[in-house]
């Protein structure tokens, strides 16, 4: 890693939010505000939403996993090349399969549910900080 990204990791931070989440391939959503992500290309609509959410969808098809959402505050959004490369490289060198979601300022990380505490540990040793979360669980 060079020394430009290894002072963005240093500078940014992360947190692990509270609940499991699910991917789901749906027909329609109609309440989008529900929801932790809803993507729509030609082909289909996913949607990213906590357990407790999945019932109010008209589901065509979901991932069986439950995942937790790991977010990535990011030093300098935009100007940190490598910087998902980076993660990813170093969550899949220990076997960790990852969904990544940017918006504009953030990066999130979907991780399954049991590799939670291994995906911690792999952010702290590249030298992010982590922010608590009360209702982390």
């Amino acid at each position: 890693m060079n020394s430009e990204l290894e002072k963005i990791i240093k500078e940014s931070t992360f947190s692990v939010e509270g609940g499991r989440f699910v991917c789901a391939k749906v027909s329609k959503v109609s309440d989008a505000k529900n929801h932790f992500m809803v993507c729509k290309d030609a082909d289909e609509i996913t949607v990213v939403t906590k357990e407790e959410n999945l019932s109010g969808l008209v589901s065509a098809e979901r991932n069986k996993d439950f995942y937790r959402l790991i977010a990535l505050n990011v030093s300098t959004p935009f100007q940190s090349v490598g910087f998902l490369a980076t993660v990813s490289q170093a969550l899949a060198e220990k076997g960790m399969n990852i969904l990544i979601v940017s918006t504009y300022s953030k990066d999130y990380i979907l991780i399954k549910d049991d590799r939670v505490e291994d995906a911690r540990l792999v952010l702290l040793k590249l030298g992010f900080r982590e922010l608590r979360n009360n209702f982390r669980s």
